[in-house]
């Protein structure tokens, strides 16, 4: 927990209610960012959002700083996913397994045009941003939690296994699996913009 997480925290179990607030304007943003890659609905991402928020105040007292506090609101957050999810809005009634979508053996590897992978490309390309979007809302639950969580969120191997609770190692191959679905996905769209130019 960063020492300013850390002081608010402390000041929110000592009685200062106004600490709340400051939680929540400090992380509203990436909990409602995180959750909408996760329900790919912006009204369930703000149901969810509210959700999490609302459990994290009833258990904020019961925190007892072991994780940092970011990782323990991601928890709570993938936790209200996990609820939401069951009530059935928006998913299929089963989950698909993640082989059903990977190229069999013997597919041809994608290649990133290095354009692509420029800092000012990425920034400038919405499309493929929408595009690696897509892919990973065709993902089943548990892989997308994992490339949300580390490629998007930006949380460690060992932060998103603490999250999620699994361990590091299945968090390595979640990624890795999710991250070939993803690949596999943009080759088309990679392909027909190397067709325009």
């Amino acid at each position: 927990m960063t020492d300013s997480d850390r002081i608010v925290v402390e000041r929110f179990k000592n009685g200062d209610a106004s600490a709340f607030d400051e939680l929540l304007s400090r992380y509203e943003d990436r909990i409602y960012g995180f959750l909408y890659r996760m329900c790919r609905c912006p009204e369930g991402a703000a149901d969810v959002t509210q959700e999490t928020f609302l459990n994290a105040f009833r258990y904020l007292a019961e925190f007892r700083g072991d994780a940092s506090f970011k990782n323990w609101l991601y928890k709570v957050a993938a936790n209200s996913c996990y609820k939401y999810k069951r009530k059935g809005v928006n998913e299929p009634n089963f989950e698909l397994s993640l082989e059903q979508f990977l190229p069999q053996e013997g597919g041809t590897a994608l290649e990133i045009p290095d354009e692509a992978l420029v800092p000012e490309g990425q920034a400038l390309n919405a499309e493929l941003a929408g595009q690696i979007e897509e892919a990973i809302g065709k993902l089943p639950k548990k892989y997308r939690l994992v490339i949300v969580l580390r490629d998007a969120e930006g949380l460690s191997g060992e932060e998103t296994a603490r999250v999620l609770d699994i361990s590091t190692a299945a968090v390595k191959s979640r990624l890795h699996r999710a991250r070939l679905f993803v690949r596999d996905e943009l080759k088309d769209y990679f392909g027909s913009e190397k067709a325009k130019r």
